[in-house]
């Protein structure tokens, strides 16, 4: 299962962590992903995506059935 946000794209970052002695761990950083169910009652059908927080504003903001419109689903 990938780690994307099927909204906006969102992926995981790779970074370092650097300790006070400068020693760096190679660290992965993944965005705040959920499972979430959404109900568009044009198409009285239900669509179950992976969004990040980032997601869930911007479908908020737009619209379940702008959002869908505009990924094709």
């Amino acid at each position: 299962m990938s780690r994307v946000c099927d909204v906006t794209g969102k992926r995981g970052l790779v970074g370092h962590q650097v300790s006070h002695s400068n020693k760096k761990k190679l660290i992965r950083q993944q965005p705040n992903l959920h499972k979430k169910r959404f109900y568009i009652p044009e198409e009285d059908r239900w669509v179950t995506l992976k969004v990040s927080g980032h997601g869930m504003r911007t479908i908020a903001k737009r619209g379940i059935a702008q959002v869908a419109k505009d990924l094709g689903i």
